[in-house]
């Protein structure tokens, strides 16, 4: 086709708009799909991500296909550096769509603690589920908040009232 003084090849305009929509779409994130097996995080508050009312909710199976890292640390709660294996916190932050500042991560025995989310961002923080190669003793399951202090100087210096285990949810605020 000649336009404004110039051939242009339709066919090639036309792939090249298709193939940018087909991008775009791949880009935006797959649906939350439900848990098939039993609940060990929900997540609420300010996510655009659901699936389940008012809430997204993930079974193991479902945090591991987040990704998984390994974060090789000490604590004040083991001997050494364990290496632990999770999802990092800002992994499911994203998978949820999260739109807050804070979270307010809520153990099984109701022990509570705010986190910023920028802190989430800027280290890698682990939501735990192994520690060197195996399941997490049934006292820290079924998720550990790890943080990579060893790694960060400024995370030595932080109250370690923040590595909540026994993580059953996350309100995003």
């Amino acid at each position: 086709m000649f336009v404004g003084g110039r051939w242009v090849n339709v066919p090639g305009v036309v792939l090249f708009v298709l193939f940018g929509i087909a991008l775009h779409a791949a880009a935006v994130a797959a649906p939350l799909a439900k848990p098939t097996g039993p609940v060990i995080l929900t997540v609420t508050g300010a996510i655009a991500e659901t699936n389940a009312p008012g809430r997204a909710e993930f079974d193991q199976a479902m945090l591991q296909a987040l990704g998984t890292d390994e974060v090789r640390t000490s604590t004040e709660w083991t001997e050494g550096q364990p290496l632990f294996e999770g999802v990092r916190f800002s992994k499911l932050l994203d998978a949820v769509g999260a739109k807050g500042t804070t979270v307010l991560a809520r153990a099984l025995n109701d022990y509570s603690g705010e986190i910023a989310v920028d802190d989430l961002r800027k280290y890698p923080v682990l939501l735990a589920l192994r520690i060197n190669g195996a399941a997490l003793h049934p006292d820290k399951a079924p998720i550990w908040i790890i943080y990579p202090r060893d790694d960060y100087p400024a995370l030595k210096e932080r109250d370690d009232l923040l590595w909540a285990w026994q993580l059953a949810t996350i309100d995003v605020r």
